[in-house]
């Protein structure tokens, strides 16, 4: 008997280091999983292009978008594309913030505020930005500030629907408690709300930040010369389907990159959840 329930920890900790509901993994895993996935993805690209899957002109192999790439930024000035198209991504995620993260903190706490807004974020919300460029363009000309608005109309309703459901979430005992302590409703929404839902706030924001970079080109293509939209745009009309991918690869990098900055900003911010973990 005593046999029997040694073993079966002994097995119980075999199956966990592979698939456990909400385990921790070692550090080291989670670093040798990711490489494996990028790994597997460009051996899989690089097999296709050389048996011909595609014809090379479409489907250049990873090396020659790793060259395209290089030539890009040391002869072609790609390096201002990027930080063109960084500094409009943080400007109008910045701006969509901005209005999305009091807007859906009072939403979630008060319903009156919700009756009154909701109608509007919820329709808004179906709008496709890019369906707004004609009136945009009309009305905002051609500048930067017509891309910087495409990039915050693509992420605020969202943000601000995200931010009132997390706010809807806090628990009713924590608000109860602090009114019949004798709180204001100020005081509630300030010490005991917003609190409660300001890590879900950073956790909403790092999502739809992707949302930004997914309407990045098509903020960039409305009659742009700078930024990486407005390179890949370039290389289409010659065919240069490496620097197009060259393109969508820096994207790709970009988005990684701010949403590791996320974590860790949240982590230092909110390092108490993990300690309660």
């Amino acid at each position: 008997m005593s046999e029997y329930q040694e073993s079966v920890p002994s097995r119980s900790r075999r199956r966990r280091r592979w698939f456990e509901y909400k385990s921790q993994i070692p550090v080291s895993w989670s670093i040798f999983l990711g490489i494996s996935i990028w790994a597997i993805f460009f051996g899989l690209w690089h097999i296709a292009n050389l048996r011909g899957w595609a014809p090379a002109i479409i489907l250049p192999a990873p090396p020659e978008v790793i060259t395209a790439l290089y030539e890009l930024i040391v002869e072609k000035g790609f390096l201002y594309d990027i930080w063109t198209s960084v500094w409009r991504v943080v400007v109008g995620f910045a701006a969509a913030c901005a209005v999305s993260a009091p807007l859906g903190v009072l939403m979630g706490s008060f319903k009156t505020v919700e009756g009154f807004f909701n109608p509007l974020v919820s329709a808004w919300r179906y709008v496709p930005a890019a369906a707004l460029i004609p009136l945009l363009l009309m009305w905002l000309g051609t500048g930067e500030l017509v891309k910087i608005s495409i990039l915050f109309l693509g992420a605020v309703w969202f943000l601000i629907t995200l931010i009132m459901d997390h706010t809807k979430a806090v628990r009713a005992e924590l608000i109860e408690t602090a009114l019949t302590l004798g709180a204001t409703r100020k005081q509630v929404l300030m010490t005991v709300v917003l609190p409660a839902v300001s890590p879900d706030i950073v956790t909403s924001a790092r999502q739809m930040l992707a949302a930004s970079w997914t309407y990045l080109v098509i903020a960039e293509i409305t009659a742009q010369t700078t930024g990486i939209g407005a390179m890949m745009m370039r290389s289409r009309r010659f065919i240069h389907v490496d620097e197009i991918m060259a393109g969508i690869l820096v994207i790709g990098l970009l988005g990684l990159m701010f949403d590791l900055l996320f974590r860790l900003v949240h982590r230092l911010m909110f390092s108490y959840l993990e300690e309660s973990e």
